[in-house]
C-alpha cells in the first residue's frame, strides 16, 4: 500500500537545549552566588534555551526557585538568599547519578515525585567551598551532564590557594611570599604557629595579610599592620576555613584580566585595574559588591604591559588546566607582574569586573553567556 497520499503528522520542532542554573550553596559567598544567578538569568536567550534555576540553601537542600531575576539583587546592603527564593521550605530538587539519565526530579514529603525534564547543561555559579571547588564538578561528571567552566581538579586548585601558587611556582610563574598554616599545625603546636607567622613578618615586614586558604570575595581576609592584630585575624579567618594563608604585602598596582575558552583556544580580555579604595584599607568584601568601587577598564597600561599581563592570564589559565573561564588577578611590581589568585567561577554580577572586561573587549554580557554554554554543549564529560 502506498503512502504518498497519506496525510503528514508535523514534524516536532527541535527541543531547546535546557540548562540548569544553580547558584546559591553552602559558603560564605551564598549572597554573592545569588547575585550572579540573577545576572546569568537575565541574561540567557530564551529563544534558543529553556532554563531550570535551581538553588542551593545554606544548609545544603536544593530548591526548585522562581525564575525571577529581578529578586536575586543586593537591596539596601544585604545580599539575597536561595530560602527567600525557594517555592517550597521543604520540597528538594535531585539531579540523576546514572550518565544515561538526566532526567531532573523534584519532590516534597507526602507528595509524588515530579519530573522536571531533562538537563543538558549546568551552568554552576556557585562560589567558595561545595560548589567551585571541584565538589559539584565531581558530581556532574559522575551524571555524565555537561557543565560550565573548570573540572574537578582546576577548581579544585582554583579554590585551594595554597595549591594553586604551587602549580603557579612549578611553570615559572611569580608569585608573592606567602606561609601556610594547616589545621593540624595550629591544633597540636598553637605557639609554634604563631611564632612561624611572626618569623614571616620578620622577614617580610609588616603588613601582612591573613586569609581563608580555601575561601574568595575578600571574605574572612584582614589586613594586619601589627602583632597586636594578628589572633583576631587568624580567627577570622579560621572561622571561614580551618587552613589559613598568610601574605606579605605586595607594593603595586592591582591588574586583573579575564580569560574565556573559544573554539580555537583561551584568549584574554582587556585588563583592568582596581584603584585603591578610599574608604576601605583594601579592596574587601564590601568594597567590591556593598559600595562598589570601580575598576578602571581597560587599565592604564603600556601596550606592552597589556600584553604581557594577558599572555601570563593565559598561561596561568594553562598551567592549572582550566576550562571554560578564569578571572587572573595580578600585582604590577617594581619586578614586574606577580600573580596573586585565579577565580575558575568569578563574579559576574552586573558590577563584576570579569564581564566588564569582556564588555570592553567586545563581548556583551548576553553573548559572553551565551559563549560559556556553547563552550560546555561542545565538551563532553570524563576524561579529556
Amino acid at each position: 500500500m502506498s503512502t504518498e497520499n497519506l496525510p503528514q503528522s508535523p514534524q516536532q520542532p527541535p527541543r531547546k537545549p535546557r540548562v540548569a542554573v544553580v547558584f546559591g550553596g553552602r559558603s560564605s559567598e551564598h549572597g554573592i552566588s545569588v547575585v550572579t544567578a540573577g545576572a546569568v538569568l537575565k541574561a540567557i536567550d530564551r529563544t534558543r534555551y529553556d532554563v531550570l534555576p535551581i538553588g542551593i540553601t545554606q544548609d545544603g537542600r536544593w530548591a526548585l526557585t522562581a525564575d525571577e531575576p529581578e529578586r536575586m539583587a543586593i537591596t539596601e546592603r544585604r545580599t539575597p538568599n536561595v530560602a527567600e527564593l525557594a517555592e517550597s521550605s521543604e520540597g528538594g530538587v535531585v539531579l540523576p547519578v546514572d550518565p544515561g539519565n538526566r532526567e531532573v526530579v523534584y519532590s516534597e514529603p507526602g507528595s509524588v515525585p515530579k519530573a522536571l525534564g531533562e538537563v543538558d547543561v549546568v551552568f554552576p555559579v556557585l562560589h567558595g567551598p561545595y560548589g567551585e571547588d571541584g565538589t559539584l564538578q565531581g558530581l556532574l561528571e559522575l551524571s555524565g551532564v555537561p557543565y560550565v567552566g573548570s573540572g574537578v581538579l582546576a577548581s579544585a586548585v582554583g579554590q585551594d590557594k595554597e595549591y594553586m601558587k604551587r602549580v603557579f611556582t612549578s611553570f615559572g610563574l611569580a608569585v608573592g611570599p606567602y606561609v601556610v598554616i594547616r589545621p593540624r599545625e595550629w591544633q597540636q603546636d598553637e605557639s609554634g604557629a604563631r611564632k612561624k607567622i611572626v618569623d614571616f613578618a620578620g622577614e617580610h615586614g609588616w603588613p601582612l595579610f591573613v586569609k581563608p586558604a580555601r575561601a574568595g570575595s575578600s571574605i574572612g581576609i584582614t589586613k594586619v599592620d601589627d602583632l597586636a592584630g594578628l589572633d583576631d585575624a587568624i580567627a577570622e579567618a579560621q572561622r571561614h576555613d580551618p587552613k589559613i594563608l598568610v601574605e606579605a604585602a605586595l607594593r603595586g598596582r592591582e591588574i586583573e584580566c579575564g580569560v574565556l575558552d573559544f573554539e580555537d583556544g583561551p584568549r584574554a580580555s582587556v585588563p583592568s585595574e582596581i584603584p585603591s579604595p578610599e574608604s576601605h584599607a583594601y579592596y574587601d568584601f564590601e568594597a567590591k559588591y556593598i559600595d562598589s568601587t570601580p575598576g578602571i577598564v581597560p587599565a592604564p597600561l603600556t601596550p606592552e604591559e597589556t600584553a604581557e599581563v594577558q599572555k601570563l592570564a593565559v598561561d596561568a589559565f594553562e598551567a592549572a588546566s582550566c576550562e571554560g573561564l578564569v578571572r587572573a588577578d595580578f600585582f604590577l611590581t617594581d619586578q614586574g607582574f606577580v600573580i596573586n589568585e585565579i577565580n575558575t567561577m568569578p563574579g559576574m554580577t552586573p558590577i563584576s569586573m570579569y564581564p566588564q572586561m569582556w564588555q570592553a573587549s567586545g563581548v556583551s554580557y548576553p553573548e559572553l553567556v551565551d559563549s560559556l554554554i556553547q563552550a560546555a554543549l561542545r565538551r563532553s564529560t570524563g576524561l579529556r
